[in-house]
């Protein structure tokens, strides 16, 4: 039936399909996976260490992929997608924190970087500014100034990380 319609209309079309596949998969199997995990299962401190803090971040990321519409697409499309890349940079910060297994945490290193620039990258593609003085969510946040306020940095203690 697409055929018979405007070529622009099929295209329209085929782009809200991206789209939702793209925000609706990852927080419908984000939110399966996070109500699937056990809850009265005992579990080694740092393993519930771990859990609680992913708790937590997965908790801040379905929220804050929930945003608002404004009427701008392309915008709302960047506020969803932050968040959920935000939530695997602090996943993956977990892993460094926790893991064990070397190819694992070589792996989170780059989720990482990779999320970091994509990050940036939506952000400029919507005319927002990114700073360049954004700490990599490893390291400790600097004092807040009137450029250090995109959301970007993430305080970590990583005594552990270097296992």
């Amino acid at each position: 039936m697409l055929r018979f319609l405007k070529p622009s209309l099929g295209k329209a079309m085929f782009g809200a399909r991206v789209f939702l596949a793209c925000v609706t998969s990852p927080v419908v199997l984000a939110h399966e996976m996070h109500a699937a995990a056990p809850q009265s299962v005992a579990v080694p401190s740092e393993e519930a260490a771990f859990l609680r803090e992913n708790e937590v971040a997965m908790t801040k990321m379905m929220n804050d992929m929930a945003a608002k519409p404004t009427g701008d697409i392309d915008k709302d499309f960047v506020a969803m997608m932050i968040p959920h890349h935000q939530g695997a940079i602090d996943m993956a910060v977990l892993e460094l924190r926790y893991g064990k297994n070397e190819q694992l945490r070589r792996i989170a290193q780059e989720i990482i970087v990779d999320q970091m620039q994509e990050i940036a990258a939506m952000k400029l593609a919507i005319g927002e500014p990114v700073s360049a003085s954004d700490p990599a969510p490893t390291q400790s946040a600097p004092a807040p100034t009137e450029n250090n306020h995109h959301g970007m940095h993430v305080n970590v203690d990583t005594t552990n990380a270097n296992k």
